[in-house]
């Protein structure tokens, strides 16, 4: 008999911590207290070794995608709009998670049992009031980055990685290529400890829900069910703004579009990778819409290493899904810190695997938002599940930013690239 995979043995183990965390609260409400207080320690100590690596792990990442941006816009003008239509896309897409997703989920109510047992845990009780606009606007330069480091003080700690990543740009090739290779080895070394972590993610997910649900009961697979169910509206939502987009700045029919990119969706779906989708991206770029062959020969592999646009709406709907959770209501900066995060932390994590890439980009923009962190553990559990939607929503991203760039690069020379 063949062994699970890692996500399935997730999956199994999520699923049997609800199991015996129902049936222990049904049954035996002693008996499941006493559990409780048990599994709470084990998830825990599994949740906090994820966050060990995230401080590491995101500096490396900024620096990394500074450096990687600024290889990219040096390349010449095609790469520097592609760069430019990316990052508005990405902030685009960030604005409409953080507007779209508060919105729906405060059209559903929540179970009063998992509101009741979340507000009375620690974590809960640690998140402070948002701050004003004045106190928001002076913490983001840190004064000392190694205490934001040490702080968890998410927001600063990335702007100084990008003072850092533009500033290495200035710097001599030889010295940079030296930086940037530590930058390498510290983000590499931090992927080995998170994939040894997620070695133990069966134990910390089934501690996890266990806990949560010999509390809260039946509220929390419910809970779950709509966060799946709202991740893959966001992205089907993501997809249809970009039909939008292609018709409003390529000028395009949006039917049409969708037509000539439907093969690719479809290998994306059957895949779940962008980079599996590539070639049959660059077909439908090239046969199907018949966009400039050197255009989409630059701009799609571009797309791939830089630019997803479900990345941000991730973040934003998980976040917006805790501090929902938690009965806590999102602030306009709260929101807007978070979407800023998002942004840029998108840009330097496209390489990271699946499970890696969850905690390492959804942890810290929920930490930025001043929310708990600990329910990630069980939507790390789930997050696979919306995957379908989200590489379709990025593999059509990406040949909307690759149609937008080519109507601005009408006046590029049709050249086949240099082999």
């Amino acid at each position: 008999m063949r062994w699970p995979g890692a996500t399935a043995r997730v999956l199994i183990a999520l699923l049997a911590g609800a199991v015996v965390g129902l049936a222990l609260a049904h049954w035996h409400p002693g008996a499941a207290a006493t559990a409780a207080s048990i599994a709470q320690p084990v998830g825990k100590l599994w949740l906090s070794a994820l966050q060990m690596t995230v401080v590491p792990l995101v500096l490396a990442l900024v620096v990394l995608g500074v450096a990687t941006a600024a290889d990219a816009a040096s390349s010449g003008r095609v790469a520097r709009r592609a760069l430019t239509t990316f990052v508005v896309l990405l902030s685009l897409f960030a604005a409409y998670a953080a507007l779209v997703a508060p919105a729906l989920l405060s059209l559903v109510p929540r179970s009063p049992q998992l509101a009741a047992t979340l507000q009375a845990s620690p974590a809960a009780m640690a998140v402070g009031e948002a701050p004003t606009l004045a106190q928001w606007i002076g913490n983001i330069i840190p004064s000392n980055a190694i205490m934001a480091a040490a702080q968890g003080a998410m927001l600063p700690l990335v702007v100084f990685a990008l003072f850092f990543g533009f500033a290495l740009t200035r710097v001599a090739v030889d010295r940079r290529a030296q930086v940037v290779g530590l930058c390498h080895g510290i983000a590499d070394t931090m992927i080995v400890i998170v994939h040894w972590v997620l070695l133990a993610a069966p134990l910390g997910v089934f501690a996890l829900m266990l806990a949560v649900c010999a509390q809260a009961g039946l509220g929390v697979v419910g809970a779950l069910a709509g966060y799946i169910v709202l991740q893959c509206a966001m992205y089907i939502g993501a997809i249809v703004i970009c039909y939008g987009l292609v018709a409003a700045f390529a000028r395009r029919s949006p039917a049409a579009f969708a037509s000539a990119i439907l093969p690719a969706q479809v290998v994306a779906a059957s895949t779940q990778s962008s980079l599996a989708s590539l070639p049959a991206m660059l077909e439908s770029a090239r046969e199907r819409l018949g966009l400039s062959p050197s255009v989409a020969a630059l701009v799609l592999p571009m797309a791939v290493t830089l630019f997803r646009i479900t990345s941000p709406i991730q973040y934003i709907v998980a976040a917006a899904f805790v501090a929902w959770a938690y009965g806590i209501e999102l602030s306009a900066l709260q929101l807007a810190a978070g979407s800023a995060l998002a942004v840029v932390i998108s840009l330097g994590s496209v390489g990271l695997p699946g499970q890696v890439s969850f905690m390492a980009t959804v942890m810290p923009v929920t930490q930025s938002m001043g929310l708990p962190v600990e329910p990630l553990g069980l939507l790390l559990a789930v997050d696979t599940i919306p995957d379908v939607f989200a590489t379709t929503g990025n593999v059509t991203g990406d040949l909307t930013a690759t149609a937008i760039v080519a109507r601005q690069s009408s006046d590029v020379a049709d050249t086949p690239p240099a082999s």
